[in-house]
């Protein structure tokens, strides 16, 4: 059964059946009102045309009391008259008394039955708000889209309403598909160029007539190419990341970490950076490709943005934080990071004091990476200066569904 209050408010149903039961007794109580306005002048006007008025005088009249007495003449028109008067106040007083009691009753009956009614006016409504919950709690954004309310009746406002999210819904699904699509088809079609540029420029840098000019020239492209292959692998998982994932499976980030940690060995060893470990099983739910993603980039942005000079480090960390879930931190040596840059690092293409950053070390989408994978997850990441230099990055994840 549906609740008469929500929270500290009346449901639209419960409103409804007021005003409905409000407007029943309002003209309840006014056809009451004329109907003893009418009683009661009728019987003005026919007492009062039959014995006459106080001020008449009867000839012939003469009534024997409930007593035994005889009454004649001014004496027994005033009995006549108290008589009147006594009858007309319980006719009255009955008129009133038992006209409220039905009244009160049949109140109680026409308001169950606005209950009733006003539940069946609302029903195309509730299944509006189903459908719309539904869609909202699907597991990916777009994976609710092929939901339909298809509401059958009378073209009302109701059914204009209903058509019209359907019509919304429709669209947007329309969207979805197309941004899937244009995010496939610019997957292969960027990758392809460049694939093909690398083919020739290794070409040409091979050939035994190439003279140091060309090779060196071959190796500033390379290293272009490289660049540009990086910025467009990163664009393309930001735009899959920022769609919650619906296909969650178990995933241990003490597993991601230490197959990450061994992924970025070489790098950290040529950049001279140390890289500790202290991997902790951490259970989470979603993507083991974004998740690896997503700590690749931790650890890769801890190794690149350091002291360089031999005595660097970085610090990857998994643990079950103590609210439940699963947790990453990452921890870098470095230059000092002020406070309010800790925002910036988190929007595409901007990285410490430089706009729209693109080097051969990077695209600058690593930490928006990172907030986009966490996202998708239905997590959060946070940042803080460290002490002495460097950053600290939490990501925290939710508890996996049993």
């Amino acid at each position: 059964m549906r609740p008469f209050f929500r929270a500290s408010h009346p449901t639209l149903r419960a409103r409804l059946t007021f005003v409905y039961g409000a407007l029943f007794l309002l003209a309840g109580l006014t056809l009451l009102a004329v109907t003893y306005l009418l009683f009661t002048q009728q019987l003005a006007q026919s007492f009062g045309s039959r014995y006459g008025g106080p001020g008449d005088r009867p000839t012939r009249l003469a009534i024997v009391s409930p007593g035994g007495y005889m009454l004649q003449g001014d004496d027994a028109l005033r009995w006549l008259q108290a008589q009147e008067a006594e009858l007309r106040e319980a006719a009255v007083t009955s008129l009133l008394s038992q006209g409220a009691v039905a009244l009160g009753v049949v109140g109680l009956v026409a308001g169950a039955l606005g209950w009733v009614a006003a539940g069946r006016m609302l029903a195309p409504l509730r299944l509006v708000t189903a459908t719309a919950r539904r869609i909202a709690a699907a597991p990916a954004a777009e994976r609710g889209l092929h939901e339909r309310i298809a509401l059958r009746g009378p073209v009302d406002e109701v059914k204009e309403l209903a058509d019209t999210f359907d019509t919304m819904v429709e669209r947007l699904d329309h969207s979805f598909d197309g941004q899937r699509r244009f995010v496939a088809n610019a997957s292969h079609e960027l990758r392809t160029p460049l694939t093909l540029n690398r083919a020739l420029v290794e070409l040409a840098m091979h050939r035994r007539s190439a003279s140091a000019d060309v090779r060196q020239l071959g190796e500033s492209l390379l290293e272009i190419n490289v660049r540009h292959e990086r910025l467009i692998s990163g664009l393309l998982l930001l735009a899959r990341a920022d769609h919650e994932i619906g296909d969650r499976s178990p995933v241990d980030l003490a597993d991601v970490v230490a197959h990450v940690v061994a992924q970025t060995a070489a790098e950290a060893e040529q950049a001279r950076v140390t890289v500790r470990e202290a991997a902790f099983p951490a259970p989470a739910g979603g993507d083991a490709m974004l998740l690896e993603r997503m700590v690749h980039n931790l650890v890769e942005n801890g190794i690149r943005h350091n002291t360089g000079d031999g005595t660097g480090w970085v610090r990857v960390a998994s643990r079950v934080p103590p609210g439940g879930g699963a947790e990453v931190e990452v921890a870098n040596s470095g230059p000092a990071v002020p406070p309010y840059e800790v925002p910036a690092l988190f929007k595409p293409f901007h990285r410490l004091g430089e706009e729209r950053v693109v080097t051969g070390r990077g695209a600058g989408l690593g930490l928006s990476i990172v907030r986009s994978v966490a996202r998708a997850h239905g997590g959060d990441v946070t940042a803080r200066p460290r002490e002495g230099g460097g950053l600290v990055v939490t990501v925290t994840l939710p508890r996996p569904p049993v």
